[in-house]
């Protein structure tokens, strides 16, 4: 045992710093101040020793930076684990320390903190999409098991920014970059505002440094007149306060650079231009007394109604609460005064870093399990998207960066949503069943589209039908992450099961060809013979075009003569018997070829096309986009290469449903609309359902698709309808 740690045993005396350390941790009152100050030193001294001869960039010993990581979370009065784990914080990354040993000399909770924070060192953040998103998931996971390990890590990258002009150039962008993209808006979301604004501060310290400059030049400047400013403000508004008899606290606060460069480019105003670049803030003891200052405050100036905020009444997402007004003072000048509690203060401060200091508080319990569960919502939603690194990172940007808005339901329960949400969020923030069935909605009593952008205060109704379920337009006007994961869920069991419905024909109609109809139920009494769970497993393999035929019954009946199963050149044959040809559409390098048009898509001219060979029907012509085109991979020669060669006097038949507010005189308003454009109506077909919705099916003829999206556009703007749309 080296000297230096006996000398608190003989002498009685520790280091300076680290007494400071343990005053710190004693203040939340939890733990004993000896017990605190026997697990930190043990703490204290394992660690010193573990990077005893390792410096950092500056020259200065590395174990600096463990303790200053230590005492950024003291100061956030974080428990005593964490505090421990974050003198620990490196050791399992840059000594030889083993996990194994942190739990022989300190508790197993602490020893999971230090290899929790040690798994996030390893992320690494690049422009490569699908990397970055599988770092990203490995940090949520590692945070949604226990929230603590990212608040350790935030105080390790907020040291790290500190000391960041030590490192070269190249690592000082890169290490910024991804501070700027993934920790700083984090923190929002976790209402670390505090660390929010001090990490975005070093971040256009580093990356806008010229910026920075100007920004930190002109406060400078203009400091004496602020003072000055918020004098003229205060000593007035403490009069009033006096009067109340009031417990309060009046403070300014200066916005963040990273604000007031943001501000000033957004808005396109020098810094001497803007009004809201400090504030003031009035902290008091309960949410009573804030209502009276705010009550007072208007008095004594001129309110800006519209810049008033009742936070109180509606939190933030991430537990944000305080009331926000902005009131014309002297001179004429607008400034923004906040009034609030002191845990409200704390709680928008270091966020869900508060919980630790109220532990004891059912509140805070509560706080605390709102974030936990955000994470693990977000990490169950994002896992669906894995597959698709850009989504993945759109979804978790929504989470992240979100600014909300309130809205209500009719019963008067609120619902927060990001900004430019729709009624599709709203309906999935309600119930998934009532987001997977919205067929419209009400917005303040009046029936609006789907794709409409709510406002904060409306009142949202939606209207729900059985036969209605999501669609691929749906994602293009859904914004939350829960709605767009619920929409591909059905997207991707619709498609299973229309593989399946495929697979199961495509089989019977080929066993029954070959003759080897028995071998159906081989497949059903023993699915796992051809390397599946189930025989719904085996369909939507043979519908997808992951398996075919002939692979299946190599596998079930392995012992059947390559002969028998062999498939002639389906082609070649239905060319030899083809018997006429449809006028419009030609096929690359073939003549004279019996075709006809795909029901499930019913192609017009405009549309992309192809053509595929049909056992007994020559070439069906489907729009590209058909989910019907059975494509495999076995089937690949079926496939054809066709265009259109239409005259203009040619017209085809298209089906339309169009949903519309049920009222007198639509269909007639309708039917103008559509005959206004010289297009003829074959067929009507109107149903009004118990909400009031008409659904109306329509076939016309049309000669192209762009007279199609015309009349398409045109419906639109017949007032009462809700969509419309082209119907299979």
């Amino acid at each position: 045992m080296k000297i230096a740690s006996l000398i608190p045993t003989v002498t009685g005396a520790y280091p300076k710093e680290f007494l400071s350390l343990v005053e710190l941790t004693a203040e939340n009152g939890r733990t004993s101040k000896d017990y605190i100050k026997e697990t930190l030193w043990k703490a204290y001294q394992f660690s010193q020793l573990k990077h005893e001869g390792q410096s950092r960039r500056s020259g200065k010993p590395y174990f600096g930076h463990c303790y200053a990581v230590a005492k950024l979370l003291a100061e956030w009065q974080m428990d005593l684990a964490t505090i421990t784990a974050g003198i620990l914080h490196d050791s399992l990354e840059d000594t030889d320390a083993t996990y194994s040993e942190l739990v022989d000399n300190f508790q197993q909770d602490i020893a999971d903190l230090v290899d929790g924070v040690t798994k996030l060192a390893d992320v690494r953040f690049t422009s490569r999409k699908q990397k970055q998103a599988e770092n990203l998931m490995k940090m949520l996971l590692s945070m949604a098991k226990d929230i603590r390990v990212i608040i350790i890590k935030f105080a390790d990258r907020y040291h790290n920014m500190m000391t960041i002009e030590h490192l070269p150039l190249r690592k000082q962008h890169r290490i910024a970059t991804e501070t700027r993209d993934v920790y700083s808006p984090l923190a929002h979301r976790l209402g670390m505002h505090q660390i929010k604004s001090q990490l975005d501060d070093l971040i256009l310290k580093t990356l806008e440094p010229d910026a920075y400059k100007e920004i930190s030049k002109g406060l400078k400047s203009t400091f004496g007149y602020r003072q000055k400013y918020i004098r003229e403000v205060t000593i007035p508004l403490k009069e009033e306060l006096e009067k109340l008899s009031l417990e309060y606290s009046v403070t300014s606060r200066l916005k963040s650079y990273s604000s007031i460069s943001g501000k000033m480019r957004k808005v396109h105003k020098s810094l001497n231009e803007l009004y809201d670049i400090f504030a003031i803030r009035v902290i008091v003891q309960d949410v009573t007394a804030c209502y009276t200052v705010l009550g007072t405050i208007h008095q004594l100036f001129t309110p800006v109604h519209e810049r008033f905020k009742d936070f109180i009444a509606t939190p933030k997402i991430n537990g944000y609460q305080s009331l926000h007004t902005t009131v014309v003072g002297p001179s004429g000048r607008m400034i923004e005064i906040q009034i609030r509690t002191e845990e409200m203060d704390r709680t928008a401060e270091i966020g869900v870093a508060a919980h630790w200091r109220y532990k004891a508080n059912e509140k805070k319990e509560g706080d605390l399990d709102r974030h936990v569960n955000w994470l693990r919502d977000l990490v169950a939603i994002l896992q669906d998207e894995s597959s698709d690194p850009a989504e993945f990172m759109n979804l978790l940007q929504i989470d992240l960066y979100q600014d909300e808005l309130f809205c209500f339901t009719p019963a008067g329960d609120l619902i927060q949503l990001p900004i430019n949400s729709s009624p599709i969020d709203f309906a999935y923030a309600v119930h998934t069943e009532v987001g997977n069935h919205c067929l419209s909605a009400k917005v303040n009593g009046k029936i609006v589209p789907l794709n409409t952008l709510l406002q904060s205060g409306e009142t949202i109704e939606i209207i729900t039908s059985d036969s209605q379920t999501p669609g691929y337009g749906w994602l293009k006007v859904a914004r939350t992450s829960k709605a767009r994961t619920h929409i591909r869920r059905w997207i991707h069991k619709t498609e299973r099961e229309e593989s399946i419905k495929l697979g199961r024909e495509i089989l019977d109609k080929t066993l029954r060809r070959l003759k080897l109809a028995h071998l159906l139920k081989e497949i059903k009494k023993a699915p796992e013979t051809t390397g599946f769970n189930d025989e719904e497993s085996i369909m939507a393999a043979l519908g997808s075009g992951k398996m075919t035929v002939r692979d299946l019954i190599k596998k079930i009946a392995p012992e059947t003569e390559e002969s028998e199963i062999e498939e002639f050149d389906e082609k070649e044959r239905f060319l030899s018997a083809a018997r006429k040809t449809v006028k419009g559409v030609q096929i690359h390098g073939i003549d004279n070829v019996m075709m006809n048009f795909g029901k499930c898509c019913n192609p017009i001219p405009g549309d992309e096309i192809i053509g595929f060979v049909t056992r007994g029907r020559g070439v069906t012509i489907h729009r590209l986009a058909c989910k019907n085109l059975p494509v495999m991979n076995e089937d690949l020669d079926r496939i054809l290469e066709v265009k259109w060669n239409v005259s203009r006097k040619e017209e085809f038949m298209v089906r339309l449903k169009v949903v519309a507010e049920d009222r007198k005189g639509y269909l007639k308003d309708l039917t103008e609309a559509i005959s206004k454009l010289s297009i003829n109506i074959t067929s009507v077909d109107i149903k009004v359902d118990e909400s009031g919705v008409a659904n109306c099916f329509l076939v016309v003829t049309v000669p192209n698709l762009r007279r199609l999206n015309s009349m398409l556009k045109q419906i639109g703007e017949v007032t009462g309808t809700i969509y419309s749309e082209r119907a299979s």
